[in-house]
């Protein structure tokens, strides 16, 4: 079943973002490799697909898991958790209809 992994970075998350990005990028890897991943990425403090220094508010994945048990204990495992870049992460079950 597909969830979804909804993420809210803290305040001047940037830096901290920045830092842990190549392994949280390396995770989303494994799940494209299995074919598991529908989208992923970050929400844009600004309106802008290049924020700059505004930095990120958060993220969005969904992604294919056994069970929500699964799935958040894989949010649960993400860099960004470790590095202090999200304040909260929201995993629910996600039912795709288009496209």
């Amino acid at each position: 079943m597909l969830y979804a992994i909804v993420a809210t970075d803290v305040a001047n998350s940037l830096d901290a973002r920045l830092a842990a990005r190549p392994a949280h990028l390396e995770r989303l890897q494994v799940l494209k490799g299995e074919g598991r991943i529908v989208l992923a990425g970050p929400n844009p403090a600004v309106d802008s697909n290049d924020p700059g220094a505004a930095g990120f508010t958060g993220s969005l994945i969904v992604a294919e898991f056994d069970s929500l048990s699964a799935a958040q204990a894989w949010a649960d495992a993400d860099p960004y958790i470790a590095a202090g870049v999200y304040a909260s992460v929201v995993v629910k079950p996600f039912k795709q209809v288009l496209p």
